[in-house]
């Protein structure tokens, strides 16, 4: 198996069937299995989720050298039902959220709050898409703080700064976006295949500019560099937004913090986010999204109903046809997963500390001392040190491993030394 850990104690498993495991450190996450139709790779997820297993579904494809898996409907809905949810309703509709009295809302109350009442179902869209994506943030951090044995109730939030009309305004309008966007490819979906540039990261990045400015929702836990080298953390909720294009041989776009929580990337700062990041944010709105749209076609809980024309059930993607199904036994693999990783780390780590010197060679001359500072190249230091037994690569960073030594570079220069 080949594993790599990220910055946030996150650990992704590729298996020699091409199946991937992605399990954070909370404990939660994912059992990636690939399959193909007419050609094009796709991939399910199988998730476990409120005690059942649940798939989502990918396209994967090739952009500036790097592959992106891009969110793929299993089913689309009647032109009519996407621009009943697209324009304004006849008239504003209050609504009352069950998740008033749950944890999470009152961790979070400084941060985010609903409407009282809807005018379009873009702006109900965007509050469910907020309040999923902090309960998930929530639930996070309660599950990590177990697994690490901590004490005590929830923990502090702490300076948080509310999410201005301005903010939430930007995000229902990412929100209209995506919904023309899935109505626009969803003749394609039900019968054929769906381009991934045409729906995908390389739009958005093709249509952003200063008048145009494009917004991502995160979706998971995540660490990045801001603009002086620094590493600040993003999590579940927090909002992002692009105002100009990367460059041509870019693989990531520096981007502005436009919102986020108490004691992470402070909002206004300037932080780069791998595209591979970014697609999986558009994946987590774009999924959200179509979760919104199950229950506003179900019309509970004082949801307006759609008009006659736009209540037709969703017709399945063509591609759903070979999609596996969920893996019932997602959580339990993931466990076993994760403990059979652990033990390969061990065999790897107990390896790597064997002594491999050859008995009965004559020393060599000692050689003088190599002095490591701050701020050297990779260059510089591979020169004087010679290439290293490993190299780690963890989020933003890279650790270059030597017999006695580890050395880490944040963008090619040296920030620690161990």
């Amino acid at each position: 198996m080949d594993i790599h850990r990220d910055a946030r104690g996150g650990r992704s498993i590729e298996r020699a069937d091409h199946s991937r495991v992605y399990v954070n450190r909370a404990g939660h996450g994912y059992v990636q299995r690939r399959f193909d139709y007419h050609g094009r790779e796709f991939a399910g997820r199988s998730y476990y989720y409120h005690g059942r297993p649940y798939s989502v579904y990918y396209q994967r494809y090739g952009y500036r050298g790097v592959y992106l898996e891009g969110y793929a409907p299993a089913a689309y809905y009647a032109p009519a039902f996407y621009g009943w949810a697209y324009n304004p309703w006849v008239a504003p509709v209050p609504y009352a959220w069950g998740f008033v009295g749950a944890p999470w809302y009152g961790f979070y109350g400084g941060f985010f709050a609903p409407y009282p009442v809807y005018p379009t179902a873009s702006l109900w869209l965007t509050d469910y898409l907020i309040s999923q994506s902090l309960a998930a943030a929530y639930q996070e951090r309660q599950d990590a703080a177990a697994a690490a044995a901590a004490q005590g109730g929830a923990p502090a939030a702490g300076g948080q700064v509310a999410m201005s009309p301005e903010i939430k305004q930007a995000v229902a309008d990412e929100v209209k976006r995506q919904l023309a966007l899935e109505n626009a490819e969803s003749q394609q979906g039900k019968t054929g295949d769906v381009d991934p540039n045409s729906s995908g990261l390389p739009r958005i990045l093709a249509e952003v500019n200063a008048a145009n400015p494009r917004v991502f929702v995160v979706g998971s836990a995540l660490t990045v560099t801001d603009a002086s080298g620094q590493e600040c953390s993003l999590s579940e909720g927090d909002v992002l937004r692009l105002s100009a294009p990367p460059a041509q041989d870019a693989t990531s776009a520096n981007i502005e913090v436009f919102a986020a929580k108490g004691q992470e990337c402070a909002r206004g700062n300037t932080v780069a986010v791998d595209f591979t990041d970014l697609q999986e944010m558009q994946n987590h709105m774009r999924s959200n999204i179509d979760q919104g749209l199950q229950e506003l076609q179900a019309h509970k809980g004082g949801l307006p109903a759609p008009p006659p024309s736009a209540a037709a059930a969703p017709t399945a993607s063509a591609f759903a046809s070979v999609a596996p199904p969920p893996d019932p036994n997602v959580a339990d693999e993931l466990k076993a997963q994760a403990k059979e990783a652990d033990g390969a780390e061990q065999e790897v780590l107990a390896e790597a500390k064997t002594d491999s010197g050859g008995a009965g060679a004559p020393a060599a001359p000692a050689a003088p001392p190599a002095e490591i500072a701050a701020g050297q190249t990779v260059d510089q230091v591979t020169a004087a040190m010679g290439n290293p037994k490993q190299i780690l690569k963890v989020g933003t960073k890279q650790i270059y491993v030597y017999p006695d030594l580890k050395i880490t570079f944040v963008n090619g220069k040296v920030t620690d030394v161990q």
